[in-house]
């Protein structure tokens, strides 16, 4: 009886054909995992980066909107040529609300009668055409003293607005429209303007911004 002798030139055993796939395998649906998890990671971040612009600017819109009614005016010494007009609309079952009103602007010298010149500004919304359901803010202003001849000028504030939404307190009920030039004149202005906006965020989120905000001159004139 022959024995075979088990040498230690035999060649090492290596992997198979099948042990060799079924590691690639393992391998590329880690890899698949991993550039997932990456992707939504990195896509989270985007989003988080893009909302939190998007809270800036509605902060800045209502911040600005509520300083300009602050300023609104309708006095007794001048007749006012525009006091505040605002006026409801309706777009894809939203308010896309418009309002004018004359305000005192801070950044002109004061007038030879003692008051700083009137501006009449306006705010109203118009279809965004790079985007269905969204709309463009657009700010108009011109000057009080001769709004005939006046330049109007016309910048866009935001171009991601969904909903414009103004009500107007008159001191003991709320309303969705205001019409100063129908009204006694040294009570045109309301007492109070509520002002809701909603935004359009990344991931599709709506962001809503809403603030109350008091027209001095009309407690003034009370």
């Amino acid at each position: 009886m022959i024995k075979r002798r088990i040498g230690a030139h035999q060649a090492p055993r290596g992997f198979t054909l099948l042990e060799m796939m079924l590691a690639i395998g393992v391998l590329a649906l880690i890899l698949t995992m991993l550039a997932s998890s990456f992707h939504t990671i990195a896509q989270s971040k985007v989003h988080a980066e893009g909302r939190l612009m998007v809270d800036r600017e509605g902060r800045a819109l209502l911040w600005q909107l509520s300083k300009e009614l602050t300023n609104a005016v309708q006095t007794q010494y001048a007749i006012s040529h525009v006091a505040l007009l605002g006026t409801g609309h309706m777009g894809n079952g939203l308010p896309i609300d418009t309002i004018t009103m004359s305000t005192f602007s801070a950044g002109h010298r004061r007038a030879l009668i003692g008051m700083t010149p009137e501006n009449i500004v306006t705010y109203n919304l118009t279809p965004n055409p790079a985007q269905q359901g969204w709309y463009l803010l657009q700010r108009s202003q011109q000057s009080g003293l001769m709004p005939t001849t006046a330049a109007l000028q016309s910048m866009v504030l935001a171009d991601n607005v969904l909903s414009l939404h103004l009500r107007y307190f008159d001191g003991q009920n709320w309303g969705e429209s205001w019409d100063s030039s129908s009204m006694q004149q040294g009570i045109q202005l309301p007492a109070a303007v509520a002002i809701q906006i909603k935004l359009a965020a990344p991931g599709g989120h709506v962001m809503d911004f809403a603030t109350q905000v008091t027209v001095p001159m009309a407690f003034s004139q009370w």
